[in-house]
């Protein structure tokens, strides 16, 4: 099976603690996270390295993190950008948004608020279904269409809640790699189901397992990795080299 490349994600701020934490974080969650201590070369960073968004802080050695995002939209730029910011006020999100910033998060912040916000970017950038081929998914006797927002069992439609689908179709963008429930959370949020913990990220597994799997106690599509949350395992993915080990037992 061909492996799915990770995504990059540029990170650029003075901190270095800040900068190690986030790295470790979000390369957790499957990124392939990039640091930079400045703005300086910031182009040149990007043009060599491709990351599909970058986190720049608002106040940098030598320059200010809006002025630098106002000159990569200048030039043409569209890398989708978030700042971040040891200011909360008003004035200054409006700066760093009139800036071409796509979303602005005030520091201190829990880790997990910015992988919901780049999680959230990248959904806007990308559209709805552009992490997956174009037209319906099939899987064994199933076809998930997402344009649809639907899931056929042949001609049987399964009934799905919104967070389920929303789950689901996370799990089918990352087919074969490891989630975390925090990255599942952030993938899956429906923000009509109100606040969701991990605990709802297992409940919901557990539904979507009794939804589609032949036996939800030993799982075919749906699997736990041990120590890091669930992933979808494409047909002819079961023996995978360098698989994380797997569990088909509950979440």
């Amino acid at each position: 099976m061909e492996k799915t490349a990770k995504l990059k994600l540029l990170v650029v701020d003075d901190d270095p603690a800040l900068r190690q934490l986030l790295a470790d974080y979000l390369n957790k969650q499957g990124y392939d996270t990039l640091l930079a201590p400045d703005a300086t070369d910031l182009e040149a960073r990007i043009t060599r390295y491709a990351p599909a968004l970058l986190v720049l802080d608002r106040m940098l050695p030598g320059g200010d993190g809006a002025d630098a995002c106002r000159r990569l939209r200048d030039r043409g730029e569209d890398l989708p950008i978030i700042l971040l910011t040891a200011r909360d006020e008003t004035v200054d999100r409006i700066i760093g948004l009139e800036s071409g910033a796509d979303d602005y998060v005030g520091k201190p912040f829990d880790p997990r608020e910015l992988l919901a916000r780049i999680e959230a970017v990248l959904r806007r950038k990308r559209g709805p279904s552009a992490l997956l081929k174009d037209g319906p998914i099939t899987f064994g006797p199933f076809v998930f269409d997402t344009q649809a927002r639907t899931l056929h069992k042949g001609h049987e439609l399964v009934r799905l809640t919104g967070g389920e689908f929303n789950l689901l179709e996370a799990l089918l963008r990352n087919a074969g790699r490891p989630l975390s429930r925090e990255r599942l959370l952030a993938l899956a949020r429906d923000d009509e189901a109100g606040d969701r913990n991990d605990r709802a990220i297992d409940i919901a597994i557990l539904r979507l397992r009794r939804a589609i799997e032949d036996d939800p106690k030993q799982p075919r599509w749906i699997q736990t990795v041990w120590g890091i949350g669930y992933r979808f395992l494409p047909l002819g993915a079961a023996d995978e080299e360098g698989a994380a080990p797997l569990s088909p037992a509950l979440p």
